[in-house]
């Protein structure tokens, strides 16, 4: 089963840090795809900018479009990846390795995908 892992963090927070707390912390969760990596269970790993740059398409019977995320949380969505587990709990296991290698807070939100499409494009 493939599961997307979601990140989320305050933004603010994450977009204070020195280049070098930055650095730390991608090193940290290095250690952690690279073992993915090696297990033949990572995907796609994405971190997005910030909500700044973000549109809202707001569904209806017109849909609206918006600019920024407008989402309801005191935390933003900063990125996910898409792992390989043979359960949920294995899944629930990622997730706490991931949080053990940032230094913030945050959460990662776990979901199941129903739907995965291998490679695209790289930029």
């Amino acid at each position: 089963m493939l599961y997307a892992i979601l990140c989320y963090d305050s933004e603010d927070l994450v977009e204070s840090w020195t280049k070098e707390q930055d650095a730390q912390v991608i090193a940290k969760l290095d250690v952690v795809k690279q073992k993915l990596e090696r297990e033949g269970r990572l995907g796609p790993t994405v971190r997005l900018l910030p909500t700044t740059a973000a549109t809202t398409v707001r569904k209806g019977k017109e849909p609206i479009v918006l600019d920024g995320p407008f989402a309801e949380t005191k935390e933003q969505l900063l990125g996910f990846y898409i792992v390989e587990c043979a359960s949920l709990e294995q899944a629930i296991e990622t997730a706490k390795d991931l949080g053990r290698a940032s230094s913030s807070q945050g959460a990662y939100e776990i979901r199941p995908l129903r739907l995965f499409h291998a490679g695209g494009l790289a930029t």
